[in-house]
Order: C-alpha cells, then sequence, then structure tokens
C-alpha cells in the first residue's frame, strides 16, 4: 500500500484553492485588518521582492498571523524552505533554527527590525496587506515548510521537516468548495495545529479569522462573532480557558474542534452543553505523524476499530506507544545528529501512551511526561481528568513535587469556575480531594492541592507542565 501523497496532488489542491478565492468572496481577517484572497491573482505582501527570495531558505518571524499567512501563500513553491519561526525567540533559538536551516533570508513584519546578528544575507518585508505587482511570481518548487515541534518551548527547537504535499493530504476536499465556512482558530498558525486549520480554511473554499499573540480572549471572541465564524478549532485548554472567560455563550459556531491534548470526557460534556447544536470533533494529531484520526462520538479516547488501515493511515499500538504510518508523516528533522524521525518500518512513535479498555482505547499521558511517583509511573493526565471532572474545577495542573522520603509526591493547582455555587463553610480542596480518593489509587491522589486563580498555557496553546 502507498503512504505517498504526490506532490502534483498538493499542487492542484493548490491551485483549486486559488481559482475558488478568484471566483467567491474569501477572505483572511487579522486583529486589525483583513484581506481578500482574490487580490493576490496579481498581488504581492512582499514588497515585490518575492522573486528574490526563489531558492532560498527563509526564516519566517512574522509577529502578525495574517502576515505570516500572506508570506506562506506567496513563498510556497518559490523558496526552497520556509521555516515557521516562534513568535518571540531566543537569541540561542535564532541562532541555532539558522544553523540548522541554513537560512539565507529572513522575511519578518515592517514592525521588526532584522534578527540582530542574523547573518542572513537578505532582509524582506512581509506586509498585513496585497499591492499590485508588477509581475507575477510564481514557482514550481518543492518548498520545505519547517515547523517547530509542538514539544519545543525553550532551548535548541526540534525542527520537522513537511511539504505542501504532506500537510494537504489528510484534507478531504469535496467536489463542491464550501464558500460559506469561516474559520476561527486559537492556535498560532505557525504550530502544526493551527496549521492544518489555516490549510483547511483555504483548500475548503471558506474564510478565516486569526487569533492574535497576547489578545485578551473576549476580544478574540469579539472578532470572531462579528465575522461570523461557523468553524473553531484549539486546544483542550484553550476551550477551557474560553469556558471561564464568560465569553463562550457569544459564539454559536456549528462545529467545535480539539486536539493537541488530551480531550478528557469533562471537556467534551462541557462543550457539547454549551454548544448543543455544534457538531464536536476531537482530532489526534502531531508535528511528525500527522493528523491521525478524528473522534466524533462525544466520548473521550478512540473506538478500538481504529487500530488497523483507515482511509490511506494505518494505525498500531506498540508497548502501549500509539505508532503511525501515513501520507501526512513528516519527512525528518532538520539539522545534524537527529534522530530518525520514522522507524525503519515506516511508522512514527508518536510517544502518546495509551490503554485498551474494553472496545476502548484511553489516553494515558506522554511517555516523557511521566512522573515517578514512590517507584510508580504516574501520567498528570490522569489526575487532571479526574480533578476537572469535578463541578467546581475549570481546569487544573499536576506535577511531582519533590520529597525527602519518597522522592517525589503529586501536587495539583486547581482554577475553580466562577460561575459555580458554593456552598458557604465548604471546604473546596477537601471536597476535590475525596473525589481523588474515591477513583484513583492511594499513589495518584495528591498530597496537596491549591486553588489559584490561573495556569500557564504554553505557546503551542497547551498546559506548560513543569515540575514543582
Amino acid at each position: 500500500m502507498s503512504m505517498n501523497t504526490p506532490l502534483s496532488q498538493a499542487k492542484r489542491a493548490w491551485a483549486r484553492a486559488e481559482y475558488a478565492a478568484s471566483r467567491r468572496s474569501r477572505h483572511l481577517w487579522g486583529r486589525h485588518s483583513g484581506v481578500r484572497l482574490s487580490d493576490f491573482a496579481g498581488g504581492t505582501s512582499l514588497g515585490g521582492r518575492c522573486r528574490e527570495l526563489a531558492g532560498r531558505s527563509v526564516l519566517l518571524v512574522a509577529n502578525d498571523q495574517l502576515a505570516a499567512a500572506l508570506a506562506l501563500i506567496e513563498l510556497d513553491g518559490v523558496a526552497s524552505r520556509i521555516i515557521l519561526g516562534p513568535v518571540d525567540p531566543s537569541a540561542d533559538q535564532l541562532h541555532s533554527i539558522m544553523r540548522a536551516g541554513c537560512v539565507d533570508a529572513i522575511v519578518s513584519t515592517g514592525q521588526q527590525s532584522s534578527p540582530g546578528g542574523s547573518g542572513a544575507a537578505l532582509h524582506v518585508l512581509c506586509d498585513v496587506s496585497i499591492r499590485p505587482a508588477d509581475e507575477p511570481c510564481d514557482g514550481d518548487l518543492t518548498t520545505e515548510w519547517v515547523l517547530l515541534s509542538s514539544g519545543t518551548s525553550s532551548g535548541t527547537p526540534k525542527l520537522v521537516i513537511h511539504t505542501l504535499a504532506t500537510l494537504i493530504a489528510p484534507l478531504r476536499h469535496g467536489n463542491d468548495l464550501d464558500d460559506g465556512v469561516v474559520w476561527g482558530t486559537f492556535y498560532d498558525i505557525r504550530r502544526y495545529g493551527g496549521l492544518q486549520i489555516f490549510l483547511r480554511a483555504l483548500m475548503g473554499g471558506g474564510s478565516m479569522v486569526f487569533s492574535d499573540h497576547g489578545e485578551i480572549i473576549s476580544d478574540c471572541v469579539a472578532r470572531l462573532q462579528q465575522r461570523g465564524v461557523t468553524h473553531i478549532s484549539g486546544t483542550p485548554s484553550h476551550w477551557r480557558r474560553l469556558m471561564m472567560s464568560g465569553a463562550a455563550n457569544a459564539l454559536a459556531p456549528r462545529y467545535v474542534r480539539l486536539s493537541g491534548e488530551i480531550a478528557d470526557q469533562p471537556i467534551l460534556d462541557t462543550l457539547q452543553s454549551t454548544y448543543r447544536s455544534s457538531r464536536i470533533v476531537h482530532a489526534f494529531a502531531s508535528t511528525e505523524a500527522g493528523v491521525v484520526f478524528e473522534v466524533t462520538d462525544g466520548l473521550a479516547g478512540f473506538p478500538a476499530d481504529f487500530v488497523g488501515v483507515r482511509e490511506n493511515v494505518e494505525v498500531r499500538i506498540d508497548n502501549s506507544s500509539l505508532c503511525v504510518r501515513s501520507g501526512s508523516t513528516a519527512l525528518r528533522y532538520l539539522g545534524e545528529g537527529q534522530a530518525p524521525l520514522v522507524r525503519a518500518d515506516g511508522f512514527v512513535d508518536t510517544g502518546d501512551m495509551v490503554e485498551r479498555c474494553g472496545e476502548r482505547y484511553r489516553f494515558l499521558g506522554r511517555r516523557n511526561g511521566v512522573m515517578n511517583i514512590g517507584g510508580m509511573k504516574v501520567h498528570p493526565e490522569e489526575i487532571e481528568a479526574v480533578i476537572n471532572s469535578h463541578p467546581w474545577v475549570a481546569m487544573s495542573s499536576v506535577q511531582a513535587r519533590k520529597n525527602p522520603i519518597i522522592g517525589a509526591v503529586v501536587a495539583a493547582e486547581v482554577v475553580l469556575r466562577s460561575e459555580q455555587p458554593i456552598v458557604p463553610g465548604s471546604n473546596i480542596e477537601e471536597e476535590i480531594l475525596s473525589l481523588c480518593r474515591q477513583i484513583l489509587p492511594p499513589h495518584k491522589v495528591p498530597a496537596t492541592l491549591r486553588v489559584v486563580p490561573s495556569l500557564r498555557i504554553a505557546e503551542a496553546g497547551k498546559l506548560s507542565r513543569s515540575d514543582a
């Protein structure tokens, strides 16, 4: 069975999307401005300097998602490589990325100067608008799209190479493009999850509203509402923050999508009760493996019959780890000394641990995120799911805290629901711990539980974890 998507298929899909844009009123909206996609037929967001970037390895560090999106559209097929840099890279990150990617050009927004000491031979500004171009800048290169792995937060980044073909391989294109769809996402499109939604909007014939780094969630929701968003995507942590914001009811999407973290039953139930007319979907995907499957039955985990070959994706479980082979798998890691991304048998070991319970698999957590509590392995996500099921809890975070006697104990931080009535005199912490004692074995029950006003969400949209 062939697991490869030919580049010609990707280019046909891209051309089809461009044709749809020329015939319909489709838009991309940022925080402060928007563009009509049809203007790209004879326009440029790179100041007419696209030809100077032909065949180059380009680092894209635009701090505006709309500007980044326009640059991606213009550079694909022209640049030999596009590296989607983080929003605010440290000097060490920048140096590491440029060295690994052999970067010889940087594209950034007008508010940014060329990163200091970058050593790039060329610096081009991208804009949040499209202006007429003197001449078209077309190319037929197989451009490498390089993304930071979702687990990267600091230090030396892990760079993952895709092409447009691997990125759009999971997307289904019907005979009729739907110009009534307006996508919104809380993701950053420079990460795999957000980039998938951007490409869904482009290839599916819809429009899209971008979030903005550091934007207050209620302001983002107001923009989504203003543009009539129909489809929204985010991590479970994104959705929990939306529920806590008090702005969730301002939206009435037809389609709600979760990915990037384990979608436990409490968040799925909350979304279904909030958006009763919406289709709730949680997807499993990773930067390396691509989109693997979508679960539409409203239940956490996934059916056991997903293991095997389905729709050109093969899934198997090796030593409790979910492994994948498909046409959306990345090509390799970028840089010297990297371990192979794909095993000799063609599978990617995602490192996501699962356990079969009857006719369903449930996600346990990441292999590299397991805690050692008294010599026993504990996944923080399992404990968080129990804590999150308490009616007072909006979201939680579990870490290992050092202990001089047994090495480590479980410590939990909890954010409470603001709208939940609390009985006077009740001990909230003890109520939550009591629930944990009823469900979890003793070594998994938190030794400490602390109520906090908020929890930190990493740039990739996931709950930020650190040892206590």
